[in-house]
């Protein structure tokens, strides 16, 4: 799919969702950008995007609800005229024992990881489908996607990224012929978290084969080439520099 004059849609704009956003500027998107509790965040995208010469607005949004769902998207639509991807970046990544899991804190990891990326592809499709197709892209995980938990302490973020991946192959199935093509990035060492200390970080290289973190170029990089595919539908492709092989 040619991307420019196109619109997308990104859950989640700060970190890494910042340099996607960007990265689609750059081929000639026009972006809508949603955030919870990170406006400034937000509006700092909205900026970079603003400065590459193509239009940007951020919403305010709980993804977890279908009603703010389709709000992101009707907003999409009344500010641009269409929807062409949407990119569910969306996400809570954190850990807890087992023994100490809630309902309520599996049901928040599951809202936000798995339930909110349903909720927007479906509110989304319609208008694909008026406009001939269009393109969607989940964000998983590379321990769920090699099919190995690995790490103790991340029960329901293990569970949530596996389910993506199977709405993922299920969405592809069921919208393929109307051109509209569903996959995933399963993201591995990309960016090390804020609580790293240097030690940590330097034991996290030495575990990647190609001897470095990815950065969010990688990522963003791969979710372009899966907008602009026409043939790839229904995959999860990890973006982990080989960790997956260790």
């Amino acid at each position: 799919m040619e991307l420019r004059d196109k619109v997308a849609v990104i859950t989640g704009g700060k970190r890494i969702g910042r340099v996607v956003a960007q990265h689609l500027a750059d081929r000639g998107m026009d972006l809508v950008l949603t955030y919870r509790g990170s406006q400034e965040e937000a509006e700092h995208t909205v900026a970079d995007v603003v400065a590459r010469g193509r239009r940007a607005t951020a919403v305010n949004a709980d993804v977890s609800r279908p009603a703010d769902c389709s709000a992101i998207i009707d907003q999409a639509v009344a500010a641009y005229g269409r929807v062409d991807v949407l990119v569910n970046m969306a996400s809570v990544y954190r850990s807890k024992p087992i023994d100490a899991v809630t309902s309520d804190y599996w049901d928040a990891d599951m809202n936000v990881n798995v339930r909110s990326a349903f909720l927007c592809a479906h509110a989304a499709l319609p208008h694909m489908r008026r406009n001939g197709g269009g393109r969607v892209v989940n964000i998983a995980d590379w321990l769920s996607r090699s099919g190995r938990p690995n790490y103790r302490g991340f029960t329901s973020h293990y569970v949530a990224k596996a389910a993506i991946i199977a709405l993922t192959e299920a969405l592809a199935l069921e919208l393929a012929g109307d051109n509209i093509l569903v996959n995933a990035v399963a993201p591995g060492p990309i960016l090390p978290s804020a609580d790293m200390s240097e030690q940590d970080i330097a034991n996290a290289v030495r575990a990647i084969p190609v001897g470095h973190w990815g950065g969010e170029a990688e990522i963003a990089r791969l979710v372009a080439f899966l907008c602009e595919t026409d043939f790839i539908t229904g995959e999860t492709m990890r973006a982990d520099g080989g960790r997956h092989l260790l």
